[in-house]
């Protein structure tokens, strides 16, 4: 059999593996910015997406649990998200490709990152990512001194995470400490401090995060096995699609939580939420039927929907916020 290991080297133009077809970054950015660019994984948007709808699901809950509903300061919370998302997304992943270097080269999916392929150097990779930090700061500045501490308590976790693969067998909980703190820092930018709706809903991200990232960490079994990288798909190796069940109930058991605990009193905006996290149930139950932990395409392609399922949540959380 032939190991991952022995597959060709990256491609000459820099492309990263398992970029999107079609991404802006390999079309249109200018040519000496794509290997920073790619280093914040700009040109797989699927991960910003992922860390920034639980900002947006926090937002929406709050606005839909306060009496005056959504106030003008929530555009620019909504907007500090966005970009906020895509900046520590960025610095984020510089970190883990930094913490990874001497890991990426070793794996078929990762060894055309701009690292391993010599398109960045750790020096300037490390400036990059203060860089991005430190815009991402400059925003977090501007909200309630509450989403302020929060977001500076998160980077404990981002800076932790990489690690994590190499001590435990569970890093995608790691992660998902790290991908859903937005849903707290969301809920506390708009009223200034945290209850159970914005727990409830941060722990429902969490378990949502194992289920999508065990589908994902899937693709790399063969190459972590070889080099003694731990994840919840090769702990889960042969009952991946049953517990990934478990999981999706947890993720939609405390996302209803969630949303009964912020709207019980608001019957109309209760009904949107929870229809919300109905078409979210709906969209994980399809990417559930269609796993395959041996299909690797497939399996990329399952866990970049996983965008699409968050959006179904937070159109119903958006729809209870204005009711």
């Amino acid at each position: 059999m032939t190991s991952h290991l022995d597959t060709a080297p990256p491609a000459p133009d820099g492309r990263v593996a398992d970029a999107t077809d079609r991404n802006w970054v390999d079309r249109f950015a200018p040519p000496w910015s794509r290997p920073w660019l790619r280093l914040s994984r700009a040109d797989r948007p699927a991960g910003t997406w992922l860390l920034l709808l639980p900002c947006w699901w926090g937002l929406m809950l709050a606005a839909a649990a306060d009496p005056n509903g959504l106030r003008w300061e929530d555009a620019w919370i909504f907007a500090v998200c966005g970009v906020g998302a895509f900046l520590m997304r960025g610095a984020g992943c510089t970190w883990n490709d930094v913490t990874d270097r001497n890991i990426d080269g070793s794996v078929e999916r990762t060894r055309s990152r701009p690292i391993p392929s010599g398109q960045v150097t750790t020096k300037g990779a490390l400036v990059w990512m203060c860089i991005q930090a430190l815009i991402a700061c400059a925003l977090l500045v501007t909200l309630h001194p509450a989403a302020i501490l929060l977001g500076v308590v998160s980077l404990l976790p981002v800076c932790i995470y990489p690690f994590m693969k190499r001590v435990t067998w569970w890093p995608q909980v790691f992660l998902g400490i790290a991908f859903n703190w937005g849903a707290l820092l969301a809920w506390a930018a708009h009223t200034g401090s945290l209850s159970a709706a914005p727990v409830l809903l941060y722990l429902s991200g969490m378990a949502w995060t194992i289920f999508y990232d065990t589908i994902y960490a899937c693709q790399d079994m063969e190459d972590d096995a070889l080099i003694g990288v731990k994840s919840t798909a090769r702990l889960f190796d042969g009952r991946t699609r049953p517990i990934l069940l478990g999981f999706m109930a947890l993720t939609l058991v405390l996302s209803a939580l969630a949303v009964i605990a912020a709207l019980a009193g608001n019957p109309a905006a209760l009904a949107l939420g929870l229809l919300g996290v109905a078409g979210f149930g709906w969209r994980l139950h399809w990417e559930w039927r269609q796993v395959d932990p041996g299909n690797n395409p497939l399996c990329l392609h399952l866990f970049r929907d996983n965008r699409n399922a968050g959006l179904l949540l937070f159109a119903g959380l958006a729809l209870a916020a204005i009711a």
